[in-house]
């Protein structure tokens, strides 16, 4: 950009600065009239075979359909999706790099008060792909039908508290406290960082666990586990017994998790409409549609703005409950 000299006329330095401003935006506009001209990486903070994985790997292709490019998925996992997350934010802002975000992006700034970036900053929000519905499921050897005789349970005899998580503030542990502080009593939690804990929950090495309904579906079909209830402002179509949080009595609780796209910061808003608007293309293809119904999951495609209000409740909601539980993480 030009520098101006200290000496030059105002109005030269403002026709230069205008002059330079155009020149960008005209650059900007030529970039995304060309996107996408190469191969789209999808960055995925989780291992291969996780629910985010296995959601954005079926409906790559779609992308890349409706496109015109290869869309490439790469899963960098590791430090609680911090890897990926600061990845994507230190990528190139040309539309050809995206984050397959995950609730952790509304806890991580709460979480961690040394992080070394700001997620709502430093990310552009694209799309909400789509939200999970979120279960309290127990062991079926538990004697208790209902939420009300499990919260009775853990206040009566300390072995119900024990409660398995995906690991210290992962969304499992912190809506574990969050229903704790609700109900008034104290999970004993049983975190797993590196081995997944329905294992140990089928074989009652522990009593519950708050998770999607997902991983945990074929154990409660099969009998072995049992859902207490399930988040959501309706019943689920595949548990139609089973109540919603508010029918079981449990006011103002409604956790959830989500997958969405986010963007580098100042990736050129035509690229961020056009992916937002292939996101909404294939939130209603009628086969994602059923995939993500028969995972439990809802189909959204909500754009930009929308989902940007979505993420500003989310922010707040979990941290209220991280401050709520005094947990700071390095």
């Amino acid at each position: 950009m030009p520098q101006p000299r200290a000496h030059e006329p105002r109005a030269r330095r403002a026709a230069l600065l205008a002059l330079a401003a155009a020149a960008l935006t005209l650059g900007s506009a030529a970039r995304a009239q060309d996107w996408p001209a190469k191969p789209i990486r999808f960055v995925v903070p989780t291992p291969p075979g996780t629910g985010p994985d296995v959601d954005i790997r079926q409906m790559a292709g779609l992308f890349s359909g409706l496109l015109g490019q290869q869309v490439i998925v790469e899963n960098k996992p590791g430090a609680a999706t911090r890897i990926a997350v600061e990845s994507v934010i230190r990528s190139a802002p040309d539309g050809y790099t995206f984050l397959v975000g995950t609730p952790s992006l509304t806890t991580m700034s709460a979480l961690y008060p040394k992080l070394k970036f700001d997620p709502k900053r430093e990310l552009a929000p694209v799309c909400l792909a789509s939200v999970t519905a979120y279960t309290l499921t127990i062991n079926a050897a538990v004697p208790a039908r209902t939420v009300a005789e499990y919260v009775k349970l853990m206040k009566s005899d300390p072995k119900y508290t024990a409660m398995g998580t995906l690991g210290v503030g992962s969304i499992s542990h912190l809506t574990g406290a969050w229903f704790g502080s609700i109900e008034g009593v104290t999970p004993n939690f049983i975190h797993y960082s590196t081995t997944p804990p329905f294992t140990d929950l089928v074989g009652g090495q522990y009593p519950a666990i708050f998770e999607a309904m997902l991983p945990l579906m074929g154990h409660v079909q099969s009998g072995k586990l049992r859902t207490l209830a399930i988040s959501g402002k309706k019943r689920h179509p595949l548990m139609p017994d089973v109540p919603t949080f508010a029918e079981a009595g449990v006011a103002n609780f409604e956790p959830l998790v989500w997958i969405g796209l986010f963007a580098p910061a100042g990736t050129p808003e035509p690229i961020v409409r056009r992916m937002a608007d292939a996101c909404a293309q294939v939130a209603k293809n009628p086969e994602v549609v059923a995939a993500r119904r028969n995972a439990g999951s809802e189909s959204l495609g909500s754009g930009p703005q929308e989902f940007g209000v979505f993420l500003d409740g989310e922010r707040a909601k979990w941290a209220a409950v991280i401050q709520s539980i005094g947990l700071t993480l390095e």
